[in-house]
């Protein structure tokens, strides 16, 4: 109501006079807000799909009043729900005179249930012929403006709710980021993998090369930190006998904003043990494909104008061959890491004082090879300096068993044969503690009670993190993760750390 706005912010005339019918239907005993109830046994698109067998029957259908067109005796108006738009023609004869004149004082953007009979129009639309209207909920500011839609995007993220009764594309893409993540659950509950759940609050978050959001937890007068990722306690699960775990989860990541970056997102990571990084790799493409056919139909994906074909075998290719491809630069004839200096500054890639040889051909893949990995590709054996929990390749052990799944340019996914060698992993943990105290602040910190869980012994075992919300942007064509998060995180508009 009005008094519980401030009262310095004026109303609008057409508030006002929302409110005042609110105050003449609440003083009648009309008060929609006392409505409990309203069963609905239809939604707009299922009357029009099975017309056939609804015609004349009757229906209930409910939803927000978009469209109104008051004509003497009868009107249209057009009732938006889950679904869509489904036309009602009222008639003041069929639903009474009382209800009618009810019904013509209400608004665009108020919400209501109606009952009646499905029929077509003689312009060929089906719609259902009121035989009672109710008003269900009054709505008392205005909607946009409804031919221009909601354009103005940082109102469309704020306000998500306006979003997507004004923008069917938006509802649209947040149904199908439901379907997708459905079908994720379907394809790995049907390989055996076992859903689970893990801390968010944790003492020590690694797993990933982050900065934590920090708090405090006053009962215990602890520090505590939001999980960066799901892996550690996963890996712990694995080592409990849970042979195929996977967890589909929030993560928190102190980093900046962008189209691809969003403070809090959704990781899923799964762990599967007695299989490998190539054991991943394929559970990886078969479970794009799956995906791609159940939501989309096809496995071909249209991002942006460029199509990416799912159905062909994915490329594989060592981080090195990136690297040679797309820069000249032949790490294989790099042996120090004077010699991988050197060319980095040859080459223009930036790089720090501890940055060693493995750092830089990273460096390296990143500033020529991502952006030309447009159709999907693994990427394969990482330097050991930028995989602290990876198992080596036997062969050669300045390298591991990791890769990275790139589309449209973007990491999709990253996975390892996970190491499962407790004195490795100390030593890892301690190289990491080193990386920290000469600057580094996303460094994995030593994770005592997880190399307990090692030493009492995990299976030879690969991991992966997926990035579900660029999966998402992929699979709906969204230019930014903001248009697949429905709540992204914004500056408040005050200056508080509240939403508006």
């Amino acid at each position: 109501m009005a008094e519980n706005r401030n009262q310095a912010q004026d109303l609008s005339e057409q508030e006002q006079i929302r409110r005042e019918k609110l105050r003449a239907l609440q003083e009648a005993g009309k008060d929609p807000f006392q409505i409990r109830k309203f069963e609905v046994t239809h939604h707009s698109a299922e009357i029009k799909e099975h017309f056939d067998e609804l015609e004349g029957q009757e229906v209930s259908v409910a939803g927000r009043m978009m469209t109104r067109r008051i004509m003497g005796k009868a009107s249209f108006c057009h009732v938006q729900d889950l679904q869509g738009e489904i036309q009602v023609y009222a008639a003041r004869d069929a639903v009474g005179e009382e209800a009618y004149a009810d019904f013509k004082k209400d608004d665009i953007g108020d919400i209501v249930g109606v009952r009646g009979t499905v029929f077509r129009t003689k312009t060929g639309e089906v719609s259902v012929h009121a035989s009672s209207f109710i008003l269900l909920s009054k709505s008392l500011q205005p909607l946009p403006e409804k031919f221009h839609g909601l354009t103005n995007v940082d109102l469309r993220y704020r306000q998500r709710y306006l979003d997507l009764i004004m923008n069917t594309e938006s509802k649209d893409t947040f149904i199908k980021r439901s379907r997708i993540i459905s079908a994720i659950r379907r394809f790995l509950d049907e390989k055996g993998f076992m859903e689970v759940e893990t801390p968010m609050l944790v003492a020590n978050a690694g797993g990933a090369a982050a900065r934590p959001f920090e708090t405090h937890f006053n009962a215990l007068d602890e520090d505590f930190k939001l999980r960066i990722s799901l892996e550690l306690y996963l890996k712990r699960l694995i080592v409990g006998g849970l042979e195929r775990v996977y967890e589909i989860g929030r993560v928190f990541r102190n980093e900046g904003l962008d189209t691809r970056h969003n403070p809090e997102f959704t990781l899923m990571e799964l762990y599967q043990a007695y299989t490998d990084y190539h054991g991943m790799m394929d559970l990886t493409e078969s479970m794009y494909r799956y995906v791609a056919q159940e939501v989309l139909g096809t496995t071909t994906i249209v991002y942006n104008g460029v199509e990416m074909d799912l159905g062909k075998p994915f490329a594989r290719i060592t981080m090195k061959e990136a690297v040679r491809m797309y820069s000249g630069v032949d790490f294989d004839q790099i042996h120090t890491l004077e010699e991988a200096r050197a060319a980095a500054k040859e080459h223009g890639v930036e790089f720090e004082a501890r940055h060693k040889k493995g750092d830089i051909l990273n460096l390296f893949f990143e500033a020529f090879a991502e952006e030309h990995l447009i159709q999907p590709t693994f990427v394969m054996d990482h330097p050991v300096e930028i995989s602290p929990l990876t198992k080596r390749k036997p062969e050669d052990p300045d390298y591991v068993e990791r890769f990275e799944f790139f589309m449209n340019g973007w990491e999709m996914a990253n996975a390892y044969s996970e190491l499962n060698d407790p004195i490795d992993q100390r030593a890892r943990f301690a190289a990491q503690e080193e990386q920290f105290a000469q600057g580094d602040e996303e460094a994995n910190h030593t994770d005592e009670d997880f190399l307990n869980a090692l030493e009492i012994g995990m299976p030879p075992t690969g991991g992966i993190g997926y990035g579900i919300d660029r999966m998402c942007m992929l699979l709906t064509d969204s230019a930014a993760i903001r248009d697949v998060l429905l709540f992204p995180t914004m500056k408040s508009l005050d200056g508080r750390n509240t939403e508006e």
